[in-house]
């Protein structure tokens, strides 16, 4: 599998803290590619499309079908650091507005 690029999205095996296992889940990747080649791992955030809860940093993704999506999702700041062997696919990359947005909302949360 390829080292991912920031703001590509895939699928990897998501670890939640809700139940003891791990579900196949598209994410977003938030750190760079030499950071990811580096450590052999990679930071990413989660897409989803729960509507039954909101955070107020939630992002909805405006071009599903850059994204490699097929139905409309959601990117939550939900952040896990999945080792680079365990990406299961690539699925394709936020398009530039999504990216802004996504860019914007991580500097509120990490800069305040």
């Amino acid at each position: 599998m390829p080292v991912f690029e920031r703001f590509d999205t895939a699928v990897v095996p998501f670890p939640f803290a809700e139940i003891p296992v791990l579900k196949r889940r598209p994410v977003t990747v938030l750190s760079a590619a030499s950071f990811n080649s580096e450590n052999g791992a990679t930071l990413v955030a989660m897409i989803t499309t729960a509507k039954a809860t909101v955070w107020p940093s939630d992002i909805e993704i405006s071009d599903l079908q850059s994204a490699g999506l097929d139905t409309p999702c959601i990117l939550r700041f939900r952040l896990v650091t999945i080792p680079n062997d365990l990406f299961v696919r690539p699925l394709g990359r936020l398009a530039a507005l999504d990216r802004l947005k996504a860019e914007g909302q991580l500097a509120r949360m990490l800069l305040g």
